[in-house]
């Protein structure tokens, strides 16, 4: 072959290398088209730091509500478990001490509200008990009462929420991951035993009540992170499931987006503007990812990420039709630090 013909074979070469290249450049653009990718653009909220927790900073604690104020109390600091509570008054942007729990101290507690006055119980002492007891908190006299023991097991890392007369705990540990579901009548002081979650058996669920329907959703089993979502009717006593919150449809697209990301244990939740954001947890580690849940088209989607410390084991609530977190922990850490969720506007340093 001389060197005339080697030159020609040369460049025949080049552009054959350089028509294949440019037909796969293509393809991949083409490809990544078709697919949806999320950018930080896509995502929207803003996360504002208010006023600190006036107690120390803590973990597992619980809150309720009554009223206009917002109750946070008892949780572990690190080294204690606590029984001291504070009311926050959104208004006026303070916290005041209240009466101190007269029980046992403990984290991992539920409480939930009924008729304007507060139901609190169970839990994990500081001799690694788990606990029953049951406390009613009426803020008119600022008073603890005992009232009857939890019907069920004692257990911690249960879930609780209210509806109308009645106030309802499910799932937990006691050894054992749980299911079951207890109804508790105030007027009565009893409990009775009501159909269990047909989900999964777990722990560190969350849970929100919306049209008197109650919720349930995240938590882990034997170290599994859970994607089953159910919501129960007092009506009719029965659960029905929602969609996985994890990506299972390849038919449809809605789920293109969750991954294995909205699965966590020990989050929070509260309700906003007719929806329910998810914020951090723990997904093998703390994370601080945020989801919003579209109750009507039962559809997620992902937010501006918790700006404060990564974290679980913290408290979310709605007051004035305002959504809040407040303590948790990472680690060592136990956080005292409140912020504030504005869902629709664009992330902002300003307000940290």
């Amino acid at each position: 072959m001389n060197r005339k013909t080697v030159k020609l074979y040369s460049n025949k070469n080049l552009r054959y290398n350089i028509l294949n290249i440019t037909v796969l450049a293509i393809f991949i653009i083409v490809l990544g088209s078709c697919e949806k990718v999320t950018t930080d653009e896509d995502i929207y909220g803003n996360w504002a730091r208010r006023s600190e927790y006036e107690g120390v900073g803590r973990t597992e604690a619980v809150s309720f509500t009554i009223g206009d104020f917002v109750y946070v109390g008892s949780g572990f600091d690190g080294r204690y478990r606590l029984n001291d509570f504070w009311k926050f008054d959104q208004a006026m942007s303070t916290w005041i001490k209240i009466a101190d729990f007269p029980g046992t101290a403990r984290s991992s507690a539920v409480a939930f509200t009924i008729n304007g006055k507060a139901y609190f119980g169970t839990g994990y002492d500081d001799n690694g008990n788990y606990l029953k007891d049951f406390w009613e908190y009426n803020p008119v006299g600022n008073s603890w009462t005992r009232k009857a023991d939890f019907g069920g097991t004692a257990r911690f890392n249960a879930t609780a929420f209210g509806i109308g007369n009645y106030g309802y705990v499910t799932t937990g540990y006691d050894g054992n991951y749980l299911k079951d579901n207890w109804r508790y009548d105030a007027a009565n002081d009893k409990w009775e035993q009501v159909a269990s979650l047909t989900g999964s058996k777990r722990t560190e669920a969350v849970s929100f009540v919306y049209n008197g329907k109650a919720y349930v959703v995240t938590g882990q089993n034997n170290g599994s992170y859970l994607n089953d979502f159910w919501v129960y009717d007092p009506e009719t006593n029965t659960w029905t499931e929602k969609r996985k919150i994890n990506s299972v449809n390849d038919d449809e697209s809605y789920d293109d987006d969750y991954g294995e990301y909205i699965k966590r244990s020990n989050s929070a939740i509260f309700l906003l503007n007719n929806k329910a954001y998810l914020v951090a947890g723990n997904i093998s580690s703390a994370t601080n990812t945020t989801w919003e849940y579209d109750i009507t088209n039962d559809i997620w989607t992902q937010k501006t990420s918790l700006e404060g410390n990564v974290r679980e084991g913290h408290i979310g609530f709605t007051i004035a039709n305002r959504g809040f977190i407040v303590t948790g922990h990472n680690s060592a850490y136990r956080f005292d630090d409140l912020w504030e969720f504005f869902p629709n506007e664009e992330q902002s340093d300003n307000d940290n």
